[in-house]
């Protein structure tokens, strides 16, 4: 019996390092910024989606409407995502009817709108304020940041790899514009 404790107690030596090792490792999860630090429901299925899924990547953030002069940007920016997605580009886009009452629909009508009339594939979430003191926690951080609110539809907020805003765009402003690829190709660190 006392031969038998000894081999055991002997194993548990020469495994104790490795358990211990082991349970000691660093996490290797890179550091969310302030700014990506939320949580929103996407807007397809309404499952919760945290933005720092997003840290390290270069970020363009726009209000949406379905109904709305500027509309069409939705084909512009799929192009661009599609363009510059593999590069580390994500396009976010937060539906909202505080411009007009442009975005009246459910989710799942804005959804099925944004799939079947522009084949949107980035990542969009659910409707939502994005002005005044109701905004959602990401929009409250943008406009302080840069001191600008979005003043209709089509807003967009350019944000870099490390999470800091970079820029903002008007409405006037389409989403492939020479002023918005130049930044995203320094962004991007490649060369224009």
């Amino acid at each position: 019996m006392t031969r038998y404790m000894a081999r055991w107690a002997l194993a548990l030596l020469f495994l104790m390092p490795t358990i211990t090792f082991a349970q000691t490792a660093p996490p290797t999860t890179p550091k969310c910024s302030p700014l990506l630090s939320h949580t929103f429901p996407r807007l397809q299925d309404e499952a919760p989606q945290n933005l720092c899924q997003y840290q390290g990547k270069v970020v363009l953030v726009v209000n949406t409407a379905s109904f709305c002069g500027f509309t069409d940007q939705y084909e512009d920016l799929e192009k661009l995502y599609a363009k510059y997605k593999n590069r580390g580009l994500v396009v976010l886009g937060f539906p909202t009817n505080d411009f007009g009452k442009q975005e009246p629909g459910t989710n799942k009508e804005i959804a099925d709108f944004c799939k079947n009339t522009y084949d949107v594939k980035f990542p969009m979430f659910a409707k939502s304020t994005i002005s005044g003191s109701n905004a959602n926690p990401l929009f409250k951080m943008l406009i302080a940041k840069t001191g600008t609110s979005p003043k209709w539809n089509f807003y967009k907020y350019l944000i870099d790899r490390n999470g800091n805003v970079v820029d903002s765009y008007g409405s006037l402003t389409k989403p492939t514009s020479s002023s918005i690829t130049k930044e995203l190709e320094k962004l991007l660190g490649e060369k224009i």
